[in-house]
């Protein structure tokens, strides 16, 4: 476990991180999808991949649904701790407790309330979204409906687009709001997808959160990983190489774990 002074020294890098991370263009980049109390992925990942020689973006959801999420969650802190620069850790919509309850949530519903306030403020210091200078975006989710990549950081908590962020799913069906998702989780289509990436000048968009959507959407430039045992589903990563710029997402390597 971390001790409160290390906690405090991760939250305080955390906070000038900011929302928005800007991904190096030097280094081969590890795209991560959701964890889930997966320890045993988390704990590969980084030793096929060692953040001396990577940068790793974890996608999100950390907690629930798998058998260790304390411990998920406490390497991946550790990780983050040693490799400030080299370790990302987005926000996943069950990193966002503070701002949603949801149910069921194993990791936070056996918490004192006093305990899940204070790993829910914790957590809400996480950033939202990686952005490569290749013309790639990492979210859990969906895309945020914004004029330009640099307002992500100035997104608030519990927005309409934190929500598109954090709970966004995607369907390949024609159209922009597939669901707006008042009681559930907001549904976006096609147009959606091509009309925001288009103002946003990306190439691609890798995100996690949905385990069994098709891995490949949108003619091949939405991308979406699951990296847990949580839901029997295959355990991916994504590397993207610096001297292949993508024009799809098929120009990641996709790898099983």
């Amino acid at each position: 476990m971390l001790s409160p002074k290390e906690m405090d020294a991760l939250q305080a890098i955390m906070r000038r991180e900011g929302r928005l991370i800007s991904l190096s263009a030097d280094r081969p980049t590890v795209f991560v999808g959701d964890t889930h109390g997966d320890a045993d992925a988390t704990h590969e990942v980084l030793r096929r991949w060692s953040p001396r020689v990577h940068v790793l973006v974890f996608l999100g959801d950390y907690v629930d649904r798998g058998a260790d999420s304390q411990g998920n969650l406490q390497t991946l802190l550790h990780a983050k701790r040693e490799h400030p620069e080299h370790v990302v850790l987005l926000m996943g919509n069950h990193e966002g407790w503070a701002v949603t309850p949801f149910s069921p949530a194993d990791f936070w519903q056996r918490m004192r309330p006093d305990e899940s306030q204070a790993w829910g403020a914790f957590l809400s210091d996480l950033p939202l979204a990686a952005h490569h200078p290749a013309g790639v975006l990492a979210v859990h989710g969906a895309l945020p409906d914004v004029s330009d990549v640099s307002e992500i950081a100035g997104l608030e908590l519990g927005s309409a687009d934190w929500r598109k962020i954090t709970w966004g799913d995607w369907a390949d069906v024609p159209g922009a709001v597939v669901d707006p998702g008042i009681h559930g989780r907001p549904t976006f289509g096609r147009d959606y997808f091509r009309e925001v990436t288009a103002r946003l000048k990306l190439k691609v968009v890798v995100r996690s959160h949905q385990p069994h959507a098709p891995t490949y959407l949108f003619d091949d430039r939405c991308l979406t990983l699951f990296t847990s045992n949580a839901y029997g589903t295959t355990r991916h990563v994504a590397l993207l190489h610096p001297e292949r710029p993508p024009r799809t997402a098929r120009d990641l390597t996709l790898i099983e774990l």
